[in-house]
This record gives C-alpha cells, structure tokens and sequence, in this order.
C-alpha cells in the first residue's frame, strides 16, 4: 500500500480557497453552539448541515447529531 501524502493532498483539496471558506463555517457554526450551550468539547456530538451546505448555516439547516452517524452519512 503506497503511503498518503499529505503535503500534497492538502495543496490540491484542503488548501483551497473554497475548502477553507467551507471549514471556517463549520468551525464558526462550532463555536456558536457551544457558546449556546447545546454542544461541548469532547462530547461526541456533531453539527450536521441538513441540506450539506457547511456555509448555511441557517438555524433551521442545523441539528446536533452523534458523531458516528454524521461522518456515516453520505
């Protein structure tokens, strides 16, 4: 198995600029429910973007959902 090379993945996907506006939304969103309360650090919980639009991040667009069952999704 070839090993993955992360320089490289991260100049082509993670380091664009559509990818780190898309991740600053998600954290933005992040940081707005804890501060709300309804999530913690190190609970387990995500936030899950219904439409899969991580930049709407209308409250009727969010719902908090385990982790397992986030990442699962498709």
């Amino acid at each position: 198995m070839a090993s993955r090379d992360y320089k490289e993945e991260y100049r082509k996907y993670h380091g664009t600029a559509k990818y780190k506006k898309d991740r600053a939304s998600r954290n933005k969103v992040r940081r707005m429910m804890i501060r709300k309360g309804r999530v913690r650090k190190g609970d387990g919980k995500d936030i899950d973007h219904k439409d899969g639009n991580p930049r709407n991040n209308h409250p009727s667009n969010l719902k908090i959902v385990s982790r397992s069952y986030n990442r699962a999704k498709k």
